[in-house]
């Protein structure tokens, strides 16, 4: 099978002859990681979601060209969607190009939508994209239930993270 690309399988059917078909990818590429939740939040609970896309946006996922910064997800008339997520206009793309800011809709089962949705109304939370992938081939969504950080919660954060590196510094240099 030298030469052949990889994306295809090749196999013998039962009939004897050769069966050419493609195969979705496998494994996690991460796009974007949301670093900026993780200081602004405290983040709960999290879960996966599908999106739903369009060919221009999944080729600019494809050259990893999205922000996650001021985003969230929201639940509106029995539906999830993620809205703030700026996924840049396809170069290559043609007059049919997409919006980049537009609101995207997240696909959930209907029981963890319900129960993102109550936790968010009773509790005050947020939703949160932490990390935007493919996996196997489709985007995917990380959502986190988060609790906003206050300013004393993030100095406290900082002090704690400065001590631990100070630590580590401490320890590689006696060895």
């Amino acid at each position: 099978m030298v030469g052949r690309p990889s994306a295809f399988v090749y196999r013998d059917t039962a009939e004897g002859g050769l069966y050419t078909g493609r195969v979705a990818p496998t494994g996690e590429k991460l796009i974007v990681d949301n670093r900026r939740a993780r200081h602004d939040y405290h983040l709960l609970d999290r879960v996966e979601a599908g999106l739903v896309l369009t060919g221009t946006e999944v080729k600019s996922l494809r050259e990893g060209r999205a922000s996650l910064q001021q985003a969230y997800a929201e639940v509106r008339d029995g539906e999830a969607w993620l809205v703030g997520a700026h996924i840049s206009v396809y170069e290559q793309g043609n007059i049919q190009n997409h919006d980049p800011d537009r609101d995207r809709k997240l696909l959930l089962h209907r029981k963890e939508l319900a129960s993102l949705a109550g936790k968010v109304r009773e509790r005050g939370l947020t939703l949160v994209p932490t990390k935007l992938y493919f996996r196997n081939g489709r985007a995917k969504v990380e959502l986190a239930l988060a609790r906003g950080k206050e300013l004393r919660d993030k100095r406290r954060d900082l002090v704690r993270r400065e001590a631990q590196r100070d630590m580590e510094r401490a320890l590689k240099s006696r060895r």
